[in-house]
């Protein structure tokens, strides 16, 4: 979907007019992006300001980009403006792969379904899901579960599940809703460290077979080092880009490992002086 004008000045802000100031930043310009911001701002009350002021991004296809920020900075606003949920109050926001999928902190599954059976919503409601009989629908959620290793837990009904395995449901439901592109936001946050641990490994595979673009909203810097392609931080309110790094760490990627632990403290120490500047 394509929504909002993008004024003339805002149209040549990209993401190359951000300063480089760390040793690992830098900037890109996807040649085939998955997303496109141009000059994006939403404000939903004049009296406060706007939330997004004037932010200009591209995902490319393929990418995980992790957005990081303090609370209020607009990182939520901004997955709802790409999900097409609502609209800029000016600048674009493009999808060129049509609408596409959304996850939560909570996994908000259906209880009196199945794992299978709230895949299968999923494919029911989907555009052309139609074409699908009941067997069909059936086998194609079983597919979808088996990609995310929960095949023998289909007929459970989420009570029945851990925290885990549910949001491993979540993720299969929205990958059958046939999205190329997925967003996330803190999807991990309310699990243990070792489950979490254990859903980094499975969605840097997942993305390893599908292709799958993610624009990934998190308040944790290792797991945005662990998980991103890119991490890209936003000011305190209004959100706007101050900083992008490029990740240099090739996958798979330990959120315990040296490499991850010094791009964190940098990114860290970035994030603080933005929540210092907005508290003066």
């Amino acid at each position: 979907p394509t929504s909002g004008t993008t004024p003339g000045s805002a149209a040549g802000t990209t993401l190359s007019t951000i300063p480089s100031t760390t040793p690992h930043s830098t900037a890109t310009s996807p040649a085939t992006p998955a997303v496109t911001l141009r000059g994006v701002t939403k404000t939903f009350d004049a009296a406060q300001g706007p939330v997004i002021e004037d932010l200009s991004l591209d995902v490319a296809k393929g990418e995980l980009v992790a957005v990081l920020g303090a609370s209020g900075c607009g990182k939520s606003t901004l997955l709802g403006l790409v999900a097409g949920l609502d609209q800029p109050t000016s600048g674009q926001v493009v999808t060129p792969g049509g609408r596409p999928a959304l996850m939560f902190q909570d996994a908000t599954l259906f209880p009196w379904l199945t794992a299978r059976g709230n895949v299968e919503l999923a494919l029911r409601l989907r555009r052309g899901g139609e074409r699908l009989d009941r067997r069909g629908r059936r086998a194609e959620a079983s597919r979808w579960l088996d990609l995310v290793r929960l095949g023998q837990h289909a007929d459970k009904r989420p009570h029945e599940l851990s925290g885990g395995m549910r949001q491993r449901v979540a993720l299969a439901r929205a990958l059958a809703q046939g999205a190329d592109l997925l967003l996330m936001d803190e999807p991990f946050a309310a699990l243990d460290a070792i489950t979490r641990d254990v859903l980094h490994d499975e969605l840097g595979r997942i993305r390893a077979e599908t292709g799958l673009t993610v624009l990934f909203v998190t308040h944790n810097v290792r797991e945005a080092v662990r998980l991103g392609d890119r991490v890209v931080l936003l000011a305190s309110r209004p959100g706007r880009i101050v900083h992008e790094w490029t990740v240099p760490i090739p996958h798979p990627r330990r959120i315990e490992s040296p490499a991850v632990g010094a791009l964190a403290v940098e990114i860290t120490e970035q994030l603080r002086q933005e929540i210092r500047r907005h508290a003066r």
